[in-house]
């Protein structure tokens, strides 16, 4: 989700400084939220369940696409599938480009033996090579943002009318390397309730909004949004927020496409790898301790386990974290 995330910004750019350019966003038709609004662009579904699943329903797809009378294609994903779809239109003539995802230099640095501890290219940076070498320069210097939502009635029977700040929290990552500790992080939401802020709780499936619940903890001005919502509305509430708090995930990257402050907590994970939410001070990145932990990162994903930097996170203050969304 992060990843198609990204690409937002770079194609709302585009479109601004390119208005005769038309582009067709190809992904999974849950992502196509992300892409109102944005004019010229049109976005296209991919089944992968039935009419594009497997080799066969990528040369399905392919035909779809060519219908489509398209002059370049910008694989952002660089996957098995995009690679096989972007191979087929350069084998019919269409001038192609791919993100280089940058793994050697991503690979050094969580390596736990010849750690190369710098940044590498963001993810973002990384699109917009992709397009130049298509011809078209985007310049990001001057983002440009949605408007916020108009939120319905449906809406706002959950969220109430917005009279405070309103701060998101999204506590969950697919993996549990980059999730803060569910204790430390009931004392942020405690400690946040007590001051004049609107707090909603994000998440999905049944045992995060269990434990969502227990985190909302009784307090009148704390939310779970989690299963109440459809991701489209969430979007929108997302959108409203004066912060969002969140670990290194999807959720992030959501809210830094829409222009809302975003701050992100990082455990076997860094921002360093490039996925840090685009356009948001480096001070907005709470890492976890290398003074105490000279390992980290550990993962690119947090799909790796390094034995003893299991609770590297509880070297993040729950003090630390409120000040900061206070101050930001």
């Amino acid at each position: 989700m992060g990843d198609v995330a990204m690409t937002v910004p770079v194609l709302r750019a585009l479109v601004l400084q390119y208005p005769d350019v038309k582009i067709t966003v190809v992904s999974r038709p849950f992502f196509q939220p992300f892409f109102d609004g944005i004019p010229n662009v049109n976005f296209f579904g991919v089944d992968l369940n039935k009419r594009h699943k497997g080799f066969l329903g990528l040369l399905r797809l392919f035909s779809d696409l060519r219908k489509l009378d398209i002059h370049f294609v910008a694989d952002l994903h660089n996957v098995l599938r995009s690679k096989v779809i972007r191979t087929l239109f350069t084998l019919s003539g269409k001038k192609v480009a791919a993100t280089d995802k940058g793994r050697t230099e991503k690979k050094a640095l969580v390596s736990l033996t010849n750690k190369v501890f710098a940044p590498v290219k963001p993810m973002v940076d990384r699109h917009l090579d992709t397009f130049k070498q298509l011809g078209f320069s985007i310049d990001l210097t001057n983002a440009r943002y949605p408007e916020k939502a108009v939120l319905s009635e449906e809406i706002l029977s959950i969220t109430g009318i917005k009279n405070q700040d309103w701060i998101g929290i999204a506590p969950f990552a697919q993996y549990e390397s980059k999730v803060y500790p569910l204790d430390l992080m009931q004392e942020v939401i405690d400690e946040l309730a007590n001051k004049n802020y609107k707090i909603f709780l994000f998440g999905g499936g049944e045992k995060e909004i269990q434990l969502l619940n227990q985190l909302q903890n009784n307090h009148n001005n704390v939310v779970v949004l989690a299963g109440k919502l459809q991701f489209k509305q969430e979007i929108e509430v997302i959108s409203n927020l004066d912060v969002m708090l969140s670990m290194d995930s999807g959720n992030s990257h959501i809210a830094a496409m829409l222009g809302v402050k975003v701050i992100t907590l990082w455990g076997a994970t860094h921002p360093y790898a490039g996925f840090k939410p685009f356009n948001q001070p480096d001070d907005f990145c709470i890492t976890s301790d290398r003074n105490k932990f000279p390992l980290l990162p550990t993962s690119i994903y947090g799909n790796k386990k390094v034995e003893g930097y299991e609770d590297v996170m509880r070297t993040i203050s729950p003090e630390t974290i409120v000040e900061k969304i206070k101050k930001s």
